[in-house]
């Protein structure tokens, strides 16, 4: 195993998410969680997170089996979980071009720390014009619900 060539994160393959074209021109909001999502930590030690997706789409809409089939292609990889919430959401975004998305990586504890991480399109700071204000103000969010 020592021989065994490690996966490091430029080895993540968008190519298995697939789009489905959308149904509907109206808005309407998708929320995708995916509890057992696994990885290998820089320590080439197993991290396991719960990830959660508020996707507004345009012209696709995610198709799930591809989704898990990426998932679970990630369990190889050795990344931190800082750089691999950001290249999932790069790839979605590439992918899947949406109106708005929103990844929140929560991971489970490691060494007696938890770490909560979040992106959303609408940011300022990514590109967004911060219209989408849902995520303003709350006192109890996915954190508070899943801790």
């Amino acid at each position: 195993m020592e021989n065994e060539k490690k996966k490091l994160y430029p080895s993540i393959d968008k190519s298995i998410l697939k789009g489905i074209p959308n149904p509907s021109k109206g808005a309407y909001e998708i929320k995708i969680k995916i509890p057992e999502f696994t990885f290998l930590g820089v320590n080439n030690q197993p991290d396991f997170a719960s990830v959660f997706l508020t996707f507004y789409p345009k012209n696709k809409i995610i198709e799930l089996k591809s989704l898990k089939l990426y998932s679970y292609h990630l369990r190889d990889i050795i990344v931190s979980y800082e750089r691999l919430i950001n290249l999932f959401y790069d790839h979605l975004m590439e992918v899947y071009e949406p109106e708005r998305l929103r990844v929140v990586m929560v991971c489970n504890p490691r060494g007696g720390i938890s770490s909560k991480l979040t992106i959303d399109s609408d940011w300022e700071s990514r590109g967004g014009k911060e219209q989408f204000k849902d995520w303003i103000g709350k006192s109890e969010d996915i954190w508070d619900v899943v801790m």
